[in-house]
């Protein structure tokens, strides 16, 4: 082969090795499934570094199964799909297994992304060797424009008395985007959130997966305290934008999922796990969070439904009816859930 023909043969493979992703998109769902389309298209129109997708389809309805399947085979992304609804990190475990890229962002499935989003924390994690990259976290509708998170504190701290305590604090949330974005620069810090997060791949084999007895809070917190724990480092990156659009279920198809992602249960159990795994004093933190149980629950549907039914009048006290009913609503689909996930795991096992 002439010298010429090798460099190019060289650079080719040069090419070739750049164009390798780096990156692998876990999407995952959070609490509803009507956002799905926006949000995974989003992500074809705003990403042009080479990245891999895994789409864990957790008992999504038939019309968003159809529709990804299509999206699947035109756009060349793996589908893990479950029959029966999925704790969160139980789906992000899933798609974790499919990962082979040094690095892997875990993204909810009701998040718009903005152009240079995942180029500008794929930068942060190779310049700073950060374990874990945060974005610039928005929320509602208009996109981009009202701050959720840019940056926080999760930690325990011991009080006087000898008591472990948990420290958490969201920075900025609330603020309009333009007001403040001038000033945030690139930084350490104590909390990312798993709305959208990029995590170096190797963490894992260090610290396992993702702990699954976290059912459906505080895993953010549990996550970047254990990361930090081995000494690893988190960052913020303002430079990356993305908005997640939180909200009540816009179709029937919705709802089920909603009312047990966000579950009396679920939320108890998670508490205590969370609780008992760092030591901690059974504090205001934790009794302030167990008199807000059900809060997503009244806010997105029992509240909105009182009203249609009293026109407005009358609306506190047929809320607190529905409220009651719906309790026992939600224990019976918390029962049938878990009996779902063991007939799944006894028909899983070798025999």
């Amino acid at each position: 082969m002439s010298l010429v023909a090798e460099e190019t043969q060289s650079q080719i493979t040069l090419e070739s090795a750049a164009a390798e992703p780096q990156v692998t998109l876990v999407v995952v769902p959070r609490e509803r499934f009507s956002c799905a389309r926006q949000s995974l298209e989003s992500i074809y129109a705003h990403t042009q570094l080479p990245f891999k997708l895994v789409y864990v389809d957790g008992n999504s309805p038939a019309p968003l199964r159809q529709y990804l399947k299509q999206q699947s085979q035109q756009s060349g992304f793996e589908i893990v799909s479950t029959d029966y609804y999925l704790y969160p990190n139980q789906a992000r475990n899933l798609g974790l297994q499919q990962v082979t890229t040094p690095y892997l962002v875990f993204i909810d499935n009701d998040v718009i992304v903005s152009p240079g989003w995942l180029e500008a924390l794929l930068t942060c994690a190779e310049e700073t060797g950060a374990a874990v990259v945060g974005p610039l976290m928005c929320q509602h509708s208009p996109i981009h424009q009202e701050v959720h998170f840019a940056g926080g504190e999760a930690h325990v701290w011991t009080d006087k008395t000898g008591r472990r305590r948990v420290r958490e604090k969201m920075y900025d949330q609330g603020k309009q985007v333009t007001a403040i974005r001038d000033r945030l620069k690139r930084s350490p810090t104590e909390l990312a959130e798993f709305h959208c997060v990029l995590v170096r791949r190797d963490i894992f084999e260090q610290m396992g997966q993702l702990d699954e007895s976290m059912l459906n809070t505080k895993e953010h917190l549990d996550f970047c305290m254990s990361v930090r724990e081995l000494g690893e480092t988190v960052y913020f990156e303002p430079d990356s934008l993305v908005t997640y659009l939180p909200g009540a279920p816009q179709d029937w198809s919705d709802v089920h999922y909603y009312m047990l992602r966000w579950s009396d249960a679920w939320t108890l159990s998670s508490l205590h796990h969370f609780r008992d795994k760092w030591q901690l004093a059974e504090d205001g933190y934790f009794k302030n969070k167990y008199k807000k149980l059900g809060w997503r629950r009244y806010m997105s549907l029992i509240e909105p439904l009182a009203q249609r039914l009293t026109f407005n009048l009358g609306t506190n006290f047929v809320a607190r009816a529905i409220a009651k009913l719906e309790h026992g609503l939600n224990h019976y689909l918390t029962y049938q859930h878990r009996r779902l996930q063991q007939k799944s795991r006894v028909n899983a096992s070798p025999r």
